[in-house]
């Protein structure tokens, strides 16, 4: 086990625990959470709600409250994620308002100087105890980008900014005296942050990129890989794990977590599970939002056979791509075993109803969970 891995074992932040599947929430920050639909009952962005379901994770001691950077919504009939909350702040809020699960900010490196999120990130570090941990995304919304004011990078320079912006904030969380930088994309001159975060040598990382660079990306700097899947089977969710250990222990010598996201649609027998999720995403989902969505992200009938790219559409409606886990509690820890088995070292979760539902999830399936000695 490489030092950095076993630092972050003897410390504060819960994601390294030895618990065999970690548990986090998804998305808590804005409108609709990660379901592109109408129904109701689904997420609204205001305080109660939020601060609800962090406190909800934090009683079931979930490792992970992760919000997602979002500037604009997608438009359709629900205008999904347009309306949120901005990550720092919220999470320096989240952390003082829960004691045991790990605190998450999602930056967008083109929005925030590296300067601002360290000491941002500090500050949560410190509000949190140590529970505080960044994630990075380098940003594909070309209209949030504009916003900003700037032009959208290509793809591989955006990662290439991120690697620089990570330098700068990871020498800012550990060298004590002020130093100059002079980089490609970033320009400081005697910059310093104090007080140091709680956790050594720095705050966690997360990162997640479907990309060959983004797994680089990574596999290089992250203590924790996040990724989307093509396919829910166990042999090809083991292949995709393995994969992205290999890559970081091959390329950089290095050991990270392997998280992906997850969607629960929970009912009495699977019969009402299924009529949930059909309701949910056929009846009642934002297919002109998601037609944006997947527009935008280069995602067109040209690369992807029509079934494959209806398909991809319903997960995005359904849960943002995540692993479907439809059916009773019973078969939703079956379907939690089965990616402990493919070797996740988490998932994050959301649901439809997101208030309603995770008070179930408390109530009936945790202590299935628990019971089947995944947490």
């Amino acid at each position: 086990m490489d030092q950095r891995v076993e630092a972050l074992r003897t410390a504060r932040n819960p994601l390294f625990n030895d618990r065999k599947l970690k548990l986090g929430t998804f998305c808590t920050n804005l409108s609709g959470g990660c379901t592109m639909s109408d129904i109701p009952g689904i997420l609204q962005a205001d305080w109660p709600s939020s601060l609800a379901l962090a406190q909800l994770a934090d009683a079931m001691e979930f490792e992970a409250i992760v919000p997602v950077g979002r500037w604009k919504g997608f438009g359709g009939s629900t205008d999904f994620n347009g309306a949120g909350f901005e990550c720092f702040s919220w999470a320096s809020a989240m952390a003082a308002s829960t004691k045991h699960s790990g605190i998450f900010a999602t930056s967008h490196v083109p929005t925030i100087h590296p300067l601002m999120a360290a000491k941002q990130a500090t500050t949560i570090d410190h509000v949190s105890n140590g529970r505080f941990t960044l994630n990075v995304v380098t940003g594909w919304y070309q209209p949030e980008i504009e916003m900003f004011g700037a032009a959208m990078m290509e793809h591989d320079r955006r990662y290439d900014s991120a690697a620089e912006w990570l330098h700068v904030i990871k020498r800012l969380w550990t060298e004590d005296e002020p130093f100059d930088f002079d980089g490609e994309f970033y320009h400081l001159k005697q910059a310093v942050v104090r007080p140091k975060p709680i956790q050594k040598p720095h705050p966690a990382v997360m990162s997640a990129g479907a990309s060959t660079k983004g797994r680089h990306f990574a596999a290089k700097y992250a203590d924790v890989g996040f990724t989307n899947l093509d396919a829910h089977d166990l042999d090809s969710l083991r292949a995709k794990v393995d994969s992205f250990r290999e890559l970081a222990r091959k390329e950089y010598g290095r050991e990270i977590q392997v998280w992906t996201n997850s969607y629960i649609f929970h009912g009495d027998t699977e019969a009402d599970a299924r009529r949930y999720y059909h309701h949910t995403v056929h009846e009642r989902g934002d297919w002109e939002g998601v037609e944006n969505l997947v527009s935008i992200m280069g995602i067109n009938s040209q690369s992807i056979p029509a079934p494959a790219l209806q398909n991809l559409k319903e997960h995005f409606i359904a849960g943002w791509v995540g692993f479907p886990l439809i059916g009773t509690s019973d078969q939703i820890v079956d379907g939690l075993q089965t990616l402990a088995r493919a070797g996740f070292d988490g998932t994050l979760l959301s649901w439809p109803r997101y208030l309603e539902d995770m008070r179930r999830f408390q109530a009936e399936t945790l202590p299935l969970v628990v019971q089947a000695g995944l947490r």
